[in-house]
């Protein structure tokens, strides 16, 4: 299991969008699952939250997000 320290202004599903590479329902209740409390804390995070990044299967039918420039 990865971990990310959020920085000023990350919301979760930009923080799981960067690391999956998609957008998927599934994926955020993996990741809110992982981390008991996170969705207390509001949409936007202060810095300094841990947040644990599960492995998950990519989801039958998702698009995988091509990154252009990395």
């Amino acid at each position: 299991m990865l971990k990310y320290e959020t920085r000023e202004g990350d919301v979760v599903d930009d923080v799981a969008f960067r690391h999956y590479g998609m957008e998927n329902p599934a994926i955020l209740r993996a990741v809110f699952e992982a981390n008991p409390g996170l969705a207390a804390r509001g949409a936007i995070l202060p810095e300094g939250v841990t947040i644990n990044l599960p492995e998950v299967a990519q989801p039958v039918g998702t698009v995988q997000a091509v990154a252009l420039w990395e």
